[in-house]
Parts: structure tokens; sequence; C-alpha cells
């Protein structure tokens, strides 16, 4: 009798157990909401949400640069596939080499970003201090300097602004955010003035010798017209690519080269 009496005294308290692992499970879907605001498990860290706010501006802004030739707003370019493609090298003398017009590439690229995202980095750190300050923070914000350099496989971009955020007795204090993303923009730029040297002194280029040092590029060479040609790098793994106008070894309309 006491080992059946025992028996089911078990059951019973597994059965408590059972519906007691139910009803927490049950409370949790229900209320995991208000439980993720409370404890503050929701909330992005200030490096976070720079990133997600300025990453797609820059992806944007050097998607841009690269069809056309490392500049926003091109001013001597051929239109080329609804793309204003600025020249690199140029030249409006018949039989001349090209000569070069953008003679820092990278870094004329490097200031062009900072240009094209410096409203949305405002924006951003804007939006950032008001949002912390609507969760309680006191926010101090101090305003530095930008840069976005073009370095080996990625692009940087640093933001030397100052942060505290004071919440009771907690204060946090951030010094500069980085923004990092993966991006061969670098490499690219650096073959398209290997190219346009060869172009100032030779009038023309060997895009084979390219494709062969570096397996994963794809090198295209269009001639638009006499001495005009459009070079089109493509990196074969990630599709990114870069592109620019050549002008130079012009002959006259009729000539036979």
């Amino acid at each position: 009798m006491n080992e059946r009496w025992n028996r089911k005294g078990q059951v019973t308290i597994f059965i408590i157990i059972a519906i007691v692992i139910v009803a927490v499970g049950v409370s949790v879907y229900i209320f995991y909401p208000q439980i993720q605001t409370t404890i503050g498990a929701g909330e992005q860290n200030p490096q976070s949400f720079i990133q997600t706010c300025i990453e797609k501006e820059i992806i944007d802004a050097v998607k841009k640069l690269s069809l056309q030739g490392g500049s926003m707003n091109p001013g001597n370019y051929l239109l080329y596939q609804d793309n204003k493609v600025q020249y690199l090298c140029y030249t409006n003398e018949y039989y001349r080499p090209c000569i070069v017009q953008e003679p820092a590439l990278t870094s004329g690229i490097e200031t062009e970003l900072e240009n094209a995202v410096n409203e949305q980095v405002e924006e951003c750190f804007n939006s950032m201090k008001n949002s912390y300050q609507g969760q309680g923070y006191t926010v101090d914000l101090r305003k530095g300097e930008k840069i976005i350099q073009l370095l080996p496989k990625r692009i940087v971009a640093t933001f030397n602004y100052s942060m505290d955020l004071t919440k009771g007795t907690d204060v946090q204090k951030y010094d500069s955010f980085v923004v990092m993303m993966d991006n061969n923009l670098y490499e690219l730029s650096a073959i398209a003035n290997n190219i346009v040297e060869w172009e100032t002194a030779y009038g023309d280029s060997e895009i084979s010798t390219y494709m062969t040092l570096y397996h994963d590029l794809k090198v295209e060479k269009n001639l638009i017209e006499s001495g005009t040609k459009v070079y089109v790098l493509t990196d074969r793994n990630t599709g990114n690519k870069f592109q620019f106008a050549t002008r130079g070894q012009v002959w006259p309309a009729g000539y036979l080269k």
C-alpha cells in the first residue's frame, strides 16, 4: 500500500513540475519583449549603432565612385552604359599619349567618400544621441575629425567623436568610432593607376598581364572610338568593380593606322 502511494506521489510531483515548466515557457514567450527592454538586452552599443547606421551609406557611395572612375561628380567624363565615367588619362591632341588627370587617385577617392557620407554621419550621431537620451542617459557628444581610408582588402572609416553616457552612477566613455568593411577598392584603384602609367608611356596597356598576375581579377578594355577606351576591373569573387576612361593616341577620322 505504501509503495503504491509513493508511486502516486512521484507521478503527482512530475505532473506539477511539468505544469510549472510549461507555465514558465509561456510566460517567457508572452512577456519576452518587455523583459528584454527592462534588462537592456535589446540595446545596441554605440559602436554597433554607428556601424549599422553608416555602413550602407558608405557602400552605396563606394559603388557609385567605382562606376564613375573615382569621382562622385565627374568633370571630364565619357557616358558609358548610363554612367559618367571619369577620364583618368586624357589628351585632345592627335598622336599623343594621354596625360594623367588624377595623379593621387586613391587619396582622391578617400576625400570623395568623406564628402559623400558627411551628411549621413551627422544624422547618425545625432540619432544616436537622441536614442540614448530617450533611454534615460545624459549624453555629452563632442564632434571631431572624419577619416576614411582605403586599405588592403578593406575600407576603414574613423570618426574621432567622443561621447560620455551617464545614467546614475554608471558612466561610459567613448573616444572614437570605427566602421570597417571588406572591400578591395584599394587594390582595384592601384591597378587602375598602373594601367594609366602604361597609357601615358605607350598609349596602350596589355590587360592579359594583370589577369595572369591576379587570378581573381577580370580586366576588360573596351574601345569606344579611336584612342578612347573604357577599362573595367572586376573582382571575380565579390563582383566589386572599378571602371575608368582614357583618351590618347587619337587618330583622325579616316586615317588608317
